[in-house]
């Protein structure tokens, strides 16, 4: 079953309920590191689970896929520029987000799943990123613009898939030193 990704962008709550049910969605999975909205008040974590249960959505708030992370020092994914895309691609190389992955995997096996941050756009969110590590895992990602326009996820044009993780290199030589052994 594929994993949906969705941005609730400003939309009114309705349009956005409405979007979720033309795609069948039955799960929301809130991957906002802080789940609030001082312009959206209506996607804040204290009212949208009452506004999706009531149309029949299960809720949940998943901060271990959240993004805000910083980049580390020595980071192997210095194809991205983005220091906020840079940091989250190294928190993917974390037991953390692999944990927190397998558990959206496995609740997304039960009903129709989508995951949920602020920006519209998938490209311009971390939200691209967790779906390249899906895909990366052979889960199909489907991402969701509007109620009549869905289109699969492209891989990240720069990652590296490699035993299902996912790395964004600038160069070759970076890909050498995380996934070959050195020498006994």
């Amino acid at each position: 079953m594929p994993i949906s990704t969705i941005g609730h962008s400003t939309r009114p709550i309705e349009e956005f309920i409405h979007i979720l049910e033309a795609h069948g969605i039955k799960q929301l999975m809130d991957v906002r590191t802080v789940p609030r909205s001082r312009h959206n008040p209506q996607f804040n974590r204290e009212n949208l689970p009452a506004s999706l249960e009531a149309a029949g959505i299960l809720y949940r708030h998943m901060p271990g896929l959240g993004g805000l992370r910083h980049a580390a020092k020595d980071s192997i994914n210095t194809g991205w520029r983005n220091a906020s895309f840079r940091g989250f691609a190294d928190y993917m190389q974390t037991d953390a987000f692999r944990e927190s992955l397998e558990e959206l995997i496995e609740l997304a096996s039960e009903r129709p799943t989508a995951i949920m941050c602020a920006e519209a756009v998938p490209w311009r969110c971390h939200r691209s990123l967790i779906a390249d590590a899906l895909a990366a895992r052979g889960i199909p990602v489907l991402e969701i613009l509007s109620a009549t326009n869905a289109r699969p996820h492209s891989m990240t044009p720069f990652a590296k898939v490699h035993g299902g993780e996912v790395t964004y290199p600038g160069d070759n030589e970076n890909l050498k030193l995380v996934f070959e052994k050195p020498d006994a």
